[in-house]
């Protein structure tokens, strides 16, 4: 369930799952890297293929937090600015406040 939602391009996230995903997104990147480059495995270079779309649903989420298309990601520098800007509060027309939705979470 975790990972169908992770590759996912519906719903919303938090800047916090925002900024860990683009952690693990660069950790990913950086050991592909290698193994295609030092280990001489262009094979796994394929491999990148999976974490873009995990990049990419990751973002979109996140600009549907702040209640924008997915495309807004392609703007220059808006990935950045996903970073320290923050999400609509309430439900917006791409799903409920992930942060209302955690504090329920703890409630109950």
């Amino acid at each position: 369930m975790y990972v169908q939602r992770c590759f996912s391009f519906n719903g919303r996230i938090r800047r916090k799952e925002y900024i860990v995903s683009q952690l693990l997104y660069y950790v990913g990147l950086l050991i592909i890297s290698f193994l295609v480059s030092e280990a001489d495995m262009p094979i796994v270079g394929f491999l990148f293929l999976p974490l873009a779309w995990f990049s990419l649903a990751q973002g979109a989420k996140r600009c549907h937090d702040r209640d924008n298309t997915g495309f807004f990601q392609i703007i220059p520098f808006y990935s950045i600015w996903m970073f320290f800007a923050p999400g609509d509060n309430g439900p917006n027309r791409f799903g409920p406040d992930p942060k209302q939705t955690a504090m329920e979470m703890h409630l109950i």
